[in-house]
């Protein structure tokens, strides 16, 4: 499956701004005892297994630091690979490989991460409820952990604010306290942005009756019990599509999609994912006269 890639621009900004933030220009270390003409051979190596994914952003790093660089990727972002896995090569001048190492590992090992937990939430849920992530990201990363996520197997929801309406509990009391009902709050919305779908959270059973009346596209039930869940989807009867969210765990995924809720939604696929362990290990040779 065809997996679409984050935006060039993302990349290469948050490899710009990674390489400036670890002054990979200004490597004194390299720079002191690697000599120019010194070559290397690199190759990313899977430690434990897990889904990768961040591979198309490593290219940039070392391409950045010096063009000379050839970087060939043996799997693609998405696969499911074991420990000791080769991921990738890249080889050229030996500064540029060593200076970029740990930013290439850290987008790798933070991506394949985050694409590695989403991987066992989509197993999990066994169904056809599908797995969405949230805008609970590293800030300038959310291009890439998104990507992450369909690396993983899940979807995107919101990208950003603009996106889609979402009236969530604040919301609520402050169009509560204008004296406006929630009917005219998804109502103004549409209006002032036709094309983009709304969803509303509710907290309660007697919440979602009033959201039911307002129409809108998706209903967030937010940190509902399992039976609530199950009242929720017989309550709704297919007029709006239905979000879990909240206290979302891997050990309750199954049985929360067995209620038959259209999708779940986890901040834990971006923002708690475990760096999947991957290491470059380096081979040196003198470059051709």
């Amino acid at each position: 499956m065809l997996i679409e890639p984050p935006p060039l621009g993302a990349i290469t900004s948050v490899v710009r701004t990674a390489l400036s933030e670890d002054r990979a220009g200004d490597d004194v270390t390299t720079q002191s005892v690697v000599a120019p003409g010194l070559v290397a051979r690199g190759r990313l190596v899977a430690r434990e297994a897990g889904v990768i994914c961040g591979l198309v952003v490593a290219r940039y790093v070392f391409a950045t630091l010096d063009e000379a660089t050839a970087f060939e990727a043996h799997v693609d972002d998405g696969n499911k690979v074991e420990g000791g896995t080769v991921l990738a090569s890249v080889a050229g001048p030996a500064r540029a490989i060593l200076s970029g190492e740990r930013t290439a590992l850290n987008l790798v090992q933070r991506l394949s991460g985050v694409a590695t937990i989403t991987s066992r939430y989509v197993e999990a849920a066994g169904t056809d409820c599908v797995i969405l992530d949230t805008r609970k990201t590293t800030p300038g990363l959310r291009d890439l952990e998104k990507y992450a996520v369909r690396c993983g197997g899940g979807s995107n929801h919101r990208r950003d604010l603009a996106v889609m309406g979402m009236i969530k509990d604040n919301h609520r009391d402050a169009i509560a306290r204008q004296g406006k009902t929630l009917a005219q709050a998804v109502a103004t919305i549409r209006q002032h942005a036709p094309a983009t779908p709304v969803e509303v959270e509710v907290d309660t059973l007697d919440e979602l009756r009033d959201a039911l009346d307002a129409q809108p596209e998706w209903i967030l039930l937010d940190n509902m019990t399992t039976e609530q869940m199950r009242e929720a989807v017989a309550l709704v009867a297919g007029r709006a599509k239905l979000e879990a969210s909240g206290g979302i765990t891997l050990e309750r995924v199954a049985e929360i999609a067995a209620t038959g809720v259209d999708a779940i939604s986890s901040g834990a696929l971006t923002h708690s994912a475990p760096a999947l362990d991957v290491a470059l290990d380096i081979d040196f040779e003198e470059q051709d006269a």
